[in-house]
């Protein structure tokens, strides 16, 4: 065992101690075992300085010294809740795993049933026309299909373009079991839970999927999970294998199975060869173009009063270079400016008063005050390393 796994292991054991004890109302022990569990976390944070998991270390470490501030304070102590339990404890027993004090897989993923049409997404016809083909017509036709499909896709790009609305809009269009989780939330688990809760997730994928339903694991922030890094310590290297395995189990080409990985990332660049090759489509998500800004324009504005002289067209033209997510706030600020003129006139008291027209001064006013989220040299950088990996 290394150095930082006995670390990681020793801030667990104090965190369980810690909590059980305050639970119980030992308050002195219960700062004891949280200080001591804080002397561990922060041991970590300044051994291994570029691990990815030490902003969640430190989260952890502050959430131990608030509570033992509450205990130290003056007069009756508020007894141990809940939700504090969820706020201080790192690994919570639950039905799920136990009483052995493990993490909930239910506290990662969310298994539900996505209600987002095609229509919905704006724009994006070539990652579209690209995951179709891959995960929709095989499962339409699958005897057309004598080579197989491709199961892995990587969706990457700059944030709030469209990633996560494409996976869902095709996880509606074949019906399919769609299980989502954040990678960071995988990886911010203790101590063998999180490739444990890997394989899961896949067992999960791939039971619903011979059951003849199709299913959809979507990982969000994929580069949390299995980018590149330099400085690997306790578990990360265990949950990066147990996914590679996992990955070659759902593209055995002996199991046509429907079961499909999609993973979104912001930082496409992060990720190691091994996991990339995985993914046999590689589809870049990218800003909106002039023709999808106006469509976009258009839905967002639809249950706005809009003034008779606002042209979509020219401020599609005005929002070049922001995203569908930058174009959504834009439309939401300039409505909450109205409002606010309704409200600071006094007027909003009276039910039938209406707040004025959107004007294009509005929508120019909110443009001014406002930059693009993505900057020019990033999607310089998607578009480098799309030439150098896409794969529709």
């Amino acid at each position: 065992m290394s150095a930082s796994q006995e670390l990681e292991q020793a801030a667990t054991k104090y965190a369980l101690e810690a909590v059980r004890l305050d639970k119980q109302g030992s308050r002195g022990m219960a700062i004891t075992m949280y200080q001591k569990g804080i002397s561990v976390l922060l041991k970590l944070v300044r051994l291994y300085p570029n691990y990815g998991l030490n902003s969640v270390y430190i989260q952890r470490a502050q959430a131990y010294q608030d509570r033992i501030k509450a205990l130290q304070g003056e007069g009756p102590v508020q007894s141990f809740q809940p939700q504090q339990e969820r706020s201080v404890e790192m690994m919570e027993p639950s039905a799920e795993t136990g009483t052995d004090g493990k993490a909930s897989y239910d506290e990662l993923v969310l298994d539900e049933k996505p209600n987002v049409r095609w229509n919905q997404v704006v724009g994006l016809d070539p990652a579209k026309k690209a995951i179709k083909e891959a995960i929709v017509y095989p499962v339409e036709r699958p005897d057309l299909f004598p080579l197989g499909w491709p199961r892995g896709i990587l969706l990457f790009g700059p944030p709030g373009c469209g990633k996560t609305l494409v996976a869902a809009a095709v996880a509606t269009e074949i019906d399919a079991a769609f299980i989502s989780v954040d990678a960071a939330s995988i990886m911010s688990k203790w101590l063998g839970e999180a490739e444990k809760n890997v394989a899961k997730l896949f067992t999960s994928a791939r039971k619903t999927a011979s059951n003849g339903r199709p299913a959809i694991v979507f990982i969000d922030e994929l580069d949390s999970l299995i980018g590149m890094h330099s400085n690997e310590v306790g578990g990360e290297t265990r949950v990066r294998n147990q996914f590679l395995k996992e990955m070659d189990g759902v593209m055995d080409k002996g199991k046509n199975i429907h079961a499909y990985v999609i993973g979104a990332t912001n930082k496409p660049w992060a990720l190691d060869w091994p996991f990339i090759r995985r993914f046999q489509k590689r589809i870049l998500v990218p800003l909106p173009d002039h023709e999808a800004r106006l469509n976009m324009l258009k839905l967002y504005t639809a249950n706005l009063n809009l003034s008779s002289k606002v042209d979509l067209d020219e401020f599609a033209r005005l929002a070049g270079g922001f995203s569908g997510s930058d174009i959504r706030d834009i439309c939401q600020s300039a409505h909450l400016r109205v409002i606010g003129e309704l409200f600071e006139s006094g007027k909003a008291s009276d039910k039938h008063a209406k707040p004025r027209p959107i004007s294009t001064n509005d929508f120019k006013g909110i443009l001014s005050d406002r930059k693009p989220s993505v900057s020019p040299r990033i999607v310089s950088s998607y578009n480098e390393w799309a030439e150098a990996f896409k794969a529709l």
